[in-house]
């Protein structure tokens, strides 16, 4: 089944073994806070809270489990970037412990907010690239019940 978009482009409604997900355009799609399918439905519906499926391309978002990876990796960037720079300052310039806290405790809390939804689009984007969880094609409802053994 093909879906035609209001941009004219054209995509199969679910990417099998004939199909390759592109990994790196769909976690760059996710960062941006787009469809990692399409590129151009929202991800998110609030500040972290994915949407349930994309406007344009219909794309189901619930089997997405983001859980906390998001955040790890935003305390794993902001503290590279924070603390070498911190070091370098005090080792350089000693400014007094009031101004330190009074530029890194802000600088750190505005990164922390400012990558936390495009990592987080960019975790979904990867989940969906790789097939991880329901976006397989093999959500819960198409596997059948499990069967009693025979007595």
């Amino acid at each position: 089944m093909e879906t035609i978009n209001p941009t004219n482009k054209v995509w199969s409604r679910e990417v099998g073994a004939a199909g390759k997900r592109d990994l790196w355009s769909s976690m760059r799609r996710g960062f941006r806070g787009r469809c990692p399918r399409c590129g151009e439905g929202k991800l998110f519906g609030a500040f972290l809270k994915v949407d349930n499926r994309c406007s344009v391309c219909g794309l189901d978002f619930t089997p997405h489990r983001a859980d906390d990876l998001p955040a790890y990796l935003v305390i794993a960037i902001v503290g590279h970037i924070v603390v070498p720079a911190a070091l370098l300052i005090e080792t350089d310039y000693s400014p007094p412990i009031g101004l330190q806290l009074a530029i890194y405790l802000p600088l750190t809390v505005l990164m922390s907010l400012a990558l936390l939804q495009p990592v987080k689009g960019a975790v979904v984007g990867l989940q969906w690239a790789l097939g991880m969880h329901g976006f397989d094609g093999n959500g819960p409802e198409r596997i059948p019940p499990a069967q009693a053994p025979p007595a």
